[in-house]
């Protein structure tokens, strides 16, 4: 139950932002909806596919996919107004979308057998996926490749399932590790955390 739960969380906050970016970006209706579902689904089917597992595709995702239209439908009828507004506050439902997903995909990788390497590579890509994808098609610098530090949170979830520290059949864990993921991307933002030598160097 849990996990079903992160997931709509997380696919709603990935819809969400996708739709923003794409109606900050001015595109159609159309392409409105592509990049809403490109940025809620990318992640897992990167994911599945850099696993060799078998690859769960879009409309096959059943009430998930239904959820990432009626988001999308939703931010479509916004008022113009209220578009740019979102746009400023996208960076907390990335933090919620990074945080939940990248939680999904250590849990995946564990029922799927994997060891530590694989666990915290599926919670990467899982993670920043979506992200990438969205920024990617909208034309802007993907966050994973910028100064702020993005993976890094995503490889934090993954190494703390895979190691144990996190027993995923506690919802308390569940949620504890979900919440401080949202709120170590959010700091990083705000403080300006990053991982670039040169500035390391210099202090």
């Amino acid at each position: 139950m849990s996990l079903e739960i992160l997931n709509v969380i997380a696919v709603s906050a990935f819809a969400f932002s996708g739709a923003i970016v794409a109606l900050s970006e001015r595109y159609d209706i159309f392409g409105t909806f592509i990049l809403g579902i490109a940025t809620a689904f990318a992640g897992g089917i990167i994911r599945n596919m850099a696993l060799d597992v078998p690859v769960v595709h879009v409309w096959e995702q059943g009430y998930l996919l239904y959820v990432a239209l009626i988001t999308i439908s939703i931010v479509y009828v916004f008022p113009k107004s209220w578009i740019m507004f979102w746009d400023r506050w996208n960076i907390y439902l990335d933090a919620i979308g990074l945080s939940a997903f990248a939680l999904q995909g250590a849990v995946f990788a564990v029922a799927q057998g994997f060891p530590l390497g694989g666990i915290i590579f599926a919670a990467i890509l899982t993670g920043v996926g979506g992200g990438v994808t969205r920024d990617v098609l909208a034309q802007r610098k993907p966050m994973v490749l910028h100064q702020e530090i993005y993976a890094v949170w995503a490889m934090l979830s993954g190494l703390m399932v895979g190691i144990g520290m996190i027993d995923v059949q506690s919802e308390v864990q569940y949620y504890i590790l979900f919440i401080l993921i949202i709120g170590c991307r959010v700091l990083s933002y705000h403080l300006g955390w990053h991982l670039r030598f040169r500035d390391l160097y210099r202090l």
